[in-house]
């Protein structure tokens, strides 16, 4: 392991991210499960990128056909893109018939950005204050992990992000009208700077903030607000799409608005690199028209062939019916639990989050306790929030009501321990 940690840094440099104070040596997957260079098996709650579970018999054979037979860009004419394309934007409303494809989410949210300038003329951006919507330079302006070199530009506002612990307007039912002006007060700074407004750009569970309690209806009348201004919504669908909500295919259906521009990454191809940008047709005629914009890989046959199987296998095996009964369950066996730092337990289908707090502080610690010791146990988590006071659990979409049990159990057991600790 050591070895391993030393040639990292002296290959990738230092500072490059790695789960868990002892580092997990993964090897092999398979479904919901993962192994370490020791045999360890464990239970994969964290990772929504191989959305059909690791290692999918019908992906790998989708890549590994078409990878024999050809892989080139979209100059040349080839078929995949357009059978992906069409089954793809059938599973959309609102006229977001058209797409690009891109490689990755941050690419993908770095064109819906050029989008909405295309669109509107103007520059001005709104993200919220606690957000991750990648890393390319634009969007990185957007999130609040490190503040870029110089400081924020002027152009992207970024408005308080919903919360539980301490609700925007001093309370839960207060925090969607205090949020939508909120956003009203960023795009008047907006305009008064010169920027103007193009658009505001969103997950619209807020997964990065903790998806902090909001339900179907919260957006209602910040989306007013961004259309009145004449704004574009743009939904970040990385983390919630593809059913992961279990109610619908995605997290803006589930909420109920209807976004202009909708971004797509990490579980479009079971952890193949492909992304996509989907969108109405004059909105991709501005964008077109405004920028000569190509990308080699995006779009290219084997992360088409990949992406169709995707989908596919989504809708053969029932997943989005498993996300919403197994995520059911899941939810009100979590909500059993009892510890005096368990604030509130969330989730939307197979997306959870456990909130921990004591007097309405974030118990940090006691939360990064927790998921090193669910390690210890052989069942990976993450957390999330502002403070990462907040378990996220995000698993595999086969993910089982037994393997929800499991998981149940493992944290009674840990709670109890670190307690006795």
């Amino acid at each position: 392991m050591s070895d391993l940690l030393a040639r990292r840094e002296a290959l990738l440099g230092p500072n490059v991210p790695v789960f868990y104070e002892e580092p997990v040596h993964i090897v092999r997957g398979e479904g919901v499960w993962l192994w370490d260079a020791a045999g360890r098996k464990y239970l994969d709650c964290y990772n929504n990128v191989a959305h059909l579970g690791h290692c999918h018999p019908k992906v790998v054979e989708a890549i590994s056909t078409q990878a024999a037979t050809l892989n080139t860009h979209t100059r040349y004419l080839h078929e995949g893109i357009l059978q992906y394309g069409e089954a793809l934007t059938a599973k959309f409303g609102h006229d977001l018939t058209q797409l690009i494809m891109v490689c990755t989410g941050s690419e993908a949210n770095d064109v819906a950005l050029r989008m909405a300038q295309a669109v509107t003329g103007k520059t001005g951006i709104i993200a919220t204050d606690n957000t991750y919507h990648g890393n390319t330079t634009a969007v990185a302006h957007l999130s609040t992990r490190r503040p870029p070199i110089g400081g924020y530009p002027d152009h992207v506002k970024r408005v308080p992000a919903p919360d539980s612990l301490t609700p925007l307007g001093g309370s839960l039912e207060a925090q969607a009208d205090a949020f939508a002006a909120n956003v009203q007060a960023a795009i008047d700074e907006l305009n008064a700077a010169g920027h103007g407004f193009a658009g505001f750009m969103l997950c619209p569970i807020f997964a990065n903030e903790g998806t902090p309690g909001v339900a179907p209806g919260f957006l209602d009348k910040t989306v007013e607000v961004v259309r009145r201004a004449g704004g574009l919504i743009l939904c970040d669908e990385v983390q919630p799409g593809f059913g992961r909500v279990g109610r619908a295919w995605w997290g803006h259906e589930l909420m109920g608005f209807a976004p202009d521009v909708v971004t797509l990454g990490k579980p479009m191809a079971n952890g193949h690199p492909v992304a996509a940008v989907v969108t109405r047709p004059d909105i991709m005629a501005a964008f077109r028209n405004a920028f000569g914009y190509f990308n080699t890989f995006g779009g290219n046959p084997v992360s088409c062939a990949a992406a169709l199987a995707t989908l596919q296998v989504i809708e053969e095996d029932g997943l989005i019916d498993n996300a919403r009964d197994v995520g059911a369950y899941a939810l009100a066996s979590l909500r059993e639990l009892r510890h005096p730092l368990i604030a509130d337990v969330r989730g939307f289908g197979l997306f959870f989050g456990v909130e921990f707090a004591q007097d309405g502080v974030p118990a940090t610690e006691f939360c990064g306790k927790v998921v090193e010791r669910m390690k210890h146990h052989g069942v990976l988590l993450g957390r999330v929030g502002r403070a990462q006071h907040i378990l996220k659990l995000r698993p595999p979409m086969p993910f089982s009501r037994q393997n929800a049990a499991t998981v149940v159990e493992m944290l009674s057991e840990t709670l109890l321990e670190l307690d006795l600790c």
